[in-house]
């Protein structure tokens, strides 16, 4: 009877490691055939944009700096504690 258990106790471990090999097995596999009916696709470039840049200057022309709210902040960058 000592010996079933035994024998039992020791079979798990290798059981487990049989279930990780035969996931991983899986997995590989799987993304295999991913990468073998949907091979990835190249980006297209669109070119029709003639500059990505931003004119700063423009911006601030034609925002009325005078009109926008005012944000009140309480800075306390450099407060510490006492102790």
């Amino acid at each position: 009877m000592n010996h079933t258990l035994i024998s039992t106790y020791h079979s798990v471990p290798r059981i487990r490691k049989h279930h990780v090999i035969a996931v991983l097995a899986v997995l590989v596999i799987g993304l295999g055939a991913k990468q073998y009916f949907f091979p990835p696709m190249e980006a297209e470039a669109n070119l029709a944009v003639p500059s990505a840049s931003m004119n700063v200057l423009q911006i601030q022309r034609d925002i009325d700096v005078k009109n926008l709210p005012v944000q009140k902040v309480r800075d306390m960058t450099f407060v510490f504690d006492s102790d």
